[in-house]
This record gives structure tokens, C-alpha cells and sequence, in this order.
């Protein structure tokens, strides 16, 4: 299978610095706890200076939900929402092992981060682009949405809409339960300091993955020049 965004995405936004990660062998038997609170306490220390809304890797997201029209007060990207539960709630909720350290990961970088479960995405590709109109997006609670014309979405070769308004809502089509044993993530930034940040974020979502489960995940950046990542081939 192939993920990756086509060229209107890569032009429109070209401070997009944006990363994959396939691991299999995963599932919900991992205590994860320790490395979570490892995490929210890095991103709580910094909450403790400013809030998320002041972060320059979420004022660049809402620059970018500007340009798309979007309110962004009104749709966060997934990192920015967040860190307002964790400045709020004092904590995350826990979802799944694998999604919990990736939602811990993600505030400690204020990067969004995407999780799907790659066994329900109907390849060959996964792609980042704008919405026609006619793709099929079901909610977690199972209700069926159509993304709008023009709107940024991550849709599979079957028309499904794993993710709506970029960052802002994935897809109960793809959600990991605990029946998953293979998730592909995604990290986007649109920061200044992207280039670095996305990287070192995936390297660490690696590692946890590798220390957890024994997974050996594979991951790659992409860039306008090298804009896919196979995997699971």
C-alpha cells in the first residue's frame, strides 16, 4: 500500500513537513502508563508557560485551517485538542496502548498524530487530498458524513475518508480496537522547526513501539520530491 498527498496538497502548503510509520505486531496488551505520563508531563510543564493556542506548532496548524477556510477556533487540529484537554483535565483519556503513547507523543511535540489500524484501509492507496464530494467518512458513533468539496481528507482507494479537515477528525473506519495488530501513523507538522521536529517524533514513536511489542516498524519523511511510503509489502 502507498500513503502520501498529492501535489495540490504539497503546493498549497509548502511549510508541510509530513512522516509514516507502519509497525505490526502490535495490540492491546502493553502497559503503557509510565511512558504516557513520561510524555504529558513534558507537555504539562510546558502548558505551564503558555497555552497551546500561543505554541508555534498550533498557531501554524490554525494558519493552515485559515487557508482552508476553516474557523479555528472552531476545528483543532488533533495535537491542539489535545493539549486543551490536558491543560483542562489534568490528564488523556486512554483509548488504546498504541494510541495512548502516540496522543502522549503528540502533546510532548504539539504535532498532530494520526493512527489507523492498516488492515482496514482499502488499498493500494492512502491519500491526502481534497475531497470530491461523494467520499463515505463514518463517525465513531457509526453515522455516515460526506466531506465537502475542496476539503482537505485522507481518502483510501475505495472512497472512504479516513480523516476529515486534515488533522481534525479521523475516521471510526480505521479506529484501532483491540483486535489491531497493525497501525500505520502519521505525523504532520507545519511549524518552522517541522523539519526536525516530525523526525525526531517518529523515531520516538519507533522505539516505544519496539520496546512495548518487539515491532520493528518502518518509516520514512515525505517531501514533495519523495511524497510516498510503502508499506506493507
Amino acid at each position: 500500500m502507498r500513503f502520501g498527498h498529492t501535489d495540490a496538497i504539497w503546493s498549497g502548503h509548502p511549510r508541510l513537513t509530513a512522516g509514516a510509520l507502519y509497525a505490526t505486531g502490535v495490540g492491546a496488551d502493553a502497559d503503557v502508563g509510565p511512558r504516557v505520563a513520561a510524555y504529558t508531563a513534558r507537555a504539562a510543564a510546558r502548558l505551564g508557560g503558555a497555552t497551546e493556542s500561543e505554541f508555534p506548532e498550533v498557531l501554524a496548524w490554525r494558519r493552515a485551517f485559515s487557508r482552508m477556510g476553516l474557523k479555528p477556533t472552531q476545528y483543532r487540529c488533533a495535537a491542539e485538542s489535545l493539549l486543551r484537554r490536558l491543560r483542562k483535565e489534568g490528564k488523556l483519556p486512554r483509548i488504546h496502548p498504541v494510541v495512548d503513547l502516540c496522543n502522549a507523543v503528540s502533546v510532548a511535540y504539539a504535532v498532530p498524530v494520526a493512527v489507523l489500524d492498516a488492515d482496514r484501509i482499502a488499498g493500494p492507496f492512502l491519500t491526502v487530498r481534497h475531497a470530491r464530494g461523494d467520499e463515505r467518512y463514518t463517525t465513531f458513533g457509526g453515522a455516515i458524513e460526506h466531506p465537502a468539496p475542496g476539503e482537505v481528507i485522507f481518502a483510501d482507494s475505495a472512497g472512504r475518508a479516513h480523516a476529515r479537515r486534515w488533522t481534525n477528525r479521523q475516521s471510526g473506519d480505521s479506529a484501532v480496537s483491540e483486535h489491531t495488530s497493525t497501525v500505520l501513523v502519521v505525523a504532520e507538522g507545519m511549524h518552522d522547526d517541522g523539519a526536525q521536529a516530525v523526525p525526531e517524533l517518529l523515531k520516538t514513536v519507533a522505539e516505544e513501539l519496539a520496546a512495548h511489542w518487539s515491532a520493528d516498524p518502518t518509516s520514512a519523511i515525505l517531501t514533495p520530491s519523495s511524497r510516498e511510503f510503502v508499506f506493507g509489502c
